[in-house]
């Protein structure tokens, strides 16, 4: 994505309307616009929303490119090579999303960046100018449901599996087999891989959150201050 200054007159351009992804709905109509193999101009497909909230790596690994992104829109709607920066809209016209990648070893398997991640970026660039900032805790995490809490005598929540040295978790004494139940008294939800995530995101760099969490059969509360991901 790229944001551009057009200088007028811009010769009748009319912006697209930006939607509310909060508001997508499984099964929902889904229109995607954009230029398949670089190729085919303006082309429009059309399905339905097939997910909501799924964690992908995007990218090739042959060309040392990967970029795991978080809570993004399944679609079935046919996005090919090149369609990436399309717009993904729903029945009124209006944008949900950005096209952004698909699962080569399936059919009809494309992704879309939600559109409120871009009107949150825009708002961060009206105030602060280019620089995007992203929080983030610095942990790697498993997420137990209640189903395997129980089988292996644990609580359900974010199973903490490594802490990345010197992140905001690192400097919070957050420690592997750490399980973290809430952040700011929200619950992590066990049948949701990005719970956590989700929670993390409405965040800002900066600020200051407490997790309750559980460790060696105690519950304990701890306060972290969100930095910056690099």
């Amino acid at each position: 994505m790229a944001i551009l200054k057009v200088n007028p007159p811009a010769g009748g351009l009319k912006p697209l309307k930006l939607g509310d992804s909060s508001a997508v709905k499984l099964g929902q109509m889904a229109i995607a616009i954009g230029t398949p193999l670089g190729e085919f101009k303006n082309t429009v497909t059309v399905g339905i929303i097939s997910g909501l909230g799924r964690g992908i790596t995007a990218g090739s690994p042959f060309e040392g490119y990967v970029e795991k992104l978080d809570n993004v829109i399944q679609t079935d709607a046919a996005i090919s090579p090149g369609n990436s920066g399309g717009p993904l809209l729903n029945s009124k016209g209006q944008a949900i999303g950005i096209n952004t990648a698909i699962a080569e070893e399936g059919q009809n398997i494309g992704f879309a960046i939600p559109i409120n991640v871009v009107k949150d970026l825009i708002d961060k660039f009206n105030r602060q100018g280019a620089n995007f900032e992203r929080p983030y805790l610095g942990i790697r995490y498993k997420i137990l449901d209640k189903q395997m809490a129980v089988l292996n005598d644990l609580v359900e929540g974010a199973y903490v599996v490594e802490v990345i040295p010197g992140s905001p978790a690192d400097k919070a004494n957050i420690q592997e087999e750490d399980i973290i139940l809430e952040i700011d008294g929200k619950r992590i939800q066990g049948n949701d891989d990005q719970s956590l995530i989700k929670l993390v995101a409405e965040k800002k760099v900066g600020d200051r959150i407490n997790l309750k969490i559980w460790r060696n059969g105690e519950t304990k509360n701890i306060t972290l201050t969100l930095e910056s991901l690099k």
